[in-house]
């Protein structure tokens, strides 16, 4: 296979699209299943829709940038799993060939070839979750035309004012992905090793990354939103994920062999001494990559393929050299076909369950399934209090709490007449049709807000309040 990407000519290229799409194309076909996280994101997108603010008026943890997008889905399509498909492929395909052109156009390499781009692509296709338009699979676009501006500022003596446009990638970044932020440190390293850059150029650099940033604050000032927006994203940023053999298991199923290959490819640098002195800093440059992508990690909610998408230029890389660096190319070729093999057996068997008794459950515990309410609540406004485990899948979301984690800092401090104040306002706001009350708020709720007790009724169900008609 690799023998088709030796070169670098359009058939190459359009190869290279094809190969892509006819790994995504099977489970296309066979009916996309709706994720938790997806579904979380359609639902702010409606919300957004409505005319209520992002932080403010909904709860919800998600970057700025990513939430206008998913208005604009909602908008154009409504809750549409194929519309986030075919844009998150059209960005991956993006993906794919902009890395390949900078390892050819840039000279990563001593050989150009598509092969990178294919192994880039192999590596977008590790998991169904990255499927999906995540906001880190958006924020990763803009990190890959950084690294194309550095990358050219290492390959020239000379230092310009494209300085600016780097910074302005990685700002965009993170106003769709805030851990993005984080390169920030890579690019600020990268200038002082490997670049002629004066304190003007850092300055110019700061401000193109703040610009961004501070017109976004400067919207939620003027809307007095600021304090909502340090409650909901910034002062939440740190998730510190907590390990579970639940995630480990598949998390290593996923990445332990292409990691292992980046590895593998990492070492081979050292037995090769015909590298060109910008090769050489090319390699330092995605070394610090992938060492700064770590840093991600502590912001992380879970230990899930998608969030680590900001790593695949650096594996990519190095993976892409173990291979370009093989001399025999039947074993070249027998070690490609193992990783292929083996990515797409992963891959199909977390979504077809193509060999049964496998316990490999890595996507299931990830898909929304309705959760079990009575038939009334269908098509319905409704505000769950707790984690939402599918009631959502069939209903639509009232009040901005959307995001159970963040709501409790409402509803376990109804002692604070501020918290009481703001539930109410949010009632009268968006009032939802039922509320399911899984934490055992709502009688608390009624002693400090007796207008809700006169606007809701229990039902015959347990923890179930309907909105009383008329009300």
């Amino acid at each position: 296979m690799l023998l088709l990407f030796r070169n670098t000519k359009i058939f190459q290229v359009l190869l290279l699209v094809f190969f892509f799409l006819a790994i995504r194309l099977p489970i296309y076909w066979s009916g996309s299943p709706l994720l938790i996280s997806e579904l979380g994101w359609m639902l702010t997108g409606e919300q957004l829709s409505k005319g209520f603010m992002l932080y403010r008026d909904i709860w919800e943890n998600i970057s700025i940038l990513s939430g206008m997008v998913y208005w604009g889905i909602d908008v154009l399509f409504g809750r549409s799993v194929v519309a986030y498909h075919v844009i998150a492929l059209a960005i991956g395909i993006f993906q794919v060939l902009y890395f390949n052109y900078l390892c050819t156009s840039r000279d990563f390499f001593p050989e150009a070839s598509t092969i990178p781009g294919l192994v880039y692509a192999v590596l977008l296709n590790l998991s169904y979750d990255m499927f999906t338009l995540s906001p880190m699979l958006m924020a990763t676009s803009f990190l890959l035309l950084a690294i194309g501006v550095i990358a050219k500022m290492i390959d020239r003596p000379e230092v310009s004012d494209e300085i600016f446009e780097a910074g302005l990638y990685i700002g965009v970044a993170t106003l769709f992905y805030l851990p993005s932020c984080v390169f920030y440190i890579w690019a600020f390293m990268m200038m002082i090793l490997y670049t002629g850059a004066t304190f003007r150029h850092h300055m110019i650099g700061l401000f193109g990354s703040g610009f961004p940033l501070l017109m976004v604050a400067l919207v939620f000032f003027l809307n007095n939103a600021m304090e909502s927006l340090n409650r909901s994203l910034i002062a939440t940023a740190i998730q510190i994920p907590g390990l579970k053999a639940s995630e480990i298991i598949p998390f290593l199923v996923y990445f332990a062999f292409p990691v292992g290959l980046g590895v593998a490819g990492f070492l081979k640098l050292f037995g090769f001494n015909r590298f060109t002195h910008y090769q050489t800093r090319i390699q330092q440059v995605m070394a610090f990559w992938f060492i700064v992508s770590a840093l991600t990690i502590p912001f992380m909610e879970s230990l899930v393929p998608m969030n680590f998408i900001v790593f695949l230029p650096a594996i990519a890389y190095f993976v892409s050299w173990f291979f370009l660096g093989i001399r025999k190319a039947v074993r070249a070729e027998a070690i490609f076909l193992a990783y292929f093999v083996v990515t797409l057996s992963v891959l199909y068997q977390d979504v077809f369950h193509v060999i049964p008794g496998i316990p490999f459950d890595g996507i299931d515990r990830r898909i929304a399934k309705p959760a079990l309410l009575p038939e009334t609540i269908n098509g319905k406004k409704i505000l769950v209090l707790g984690e939402d485990e599918g009631e959502y899948l069939n209903n639509f979301a009232a009040t901005p709490y959307l995001n159970w984690s963040l709501s409790v800092y409402d509803f376990e401090n109804l002692d604070s007449f501020e918290s009481v104040i703001h539930i109410q306002r949010n009632f009268e706001k968006d009032p939802p049709e039922f509320v399911i009350d899984k934490e055992g708020v709502m009688p608390k709720l009624f002693e400090r807000i007796p207008e809700l007790r006169e606007k809701y009724k229990a039902t015959a169900w347990k923890n179930i309040y309907q909105q009383n008609a008329g009300t």
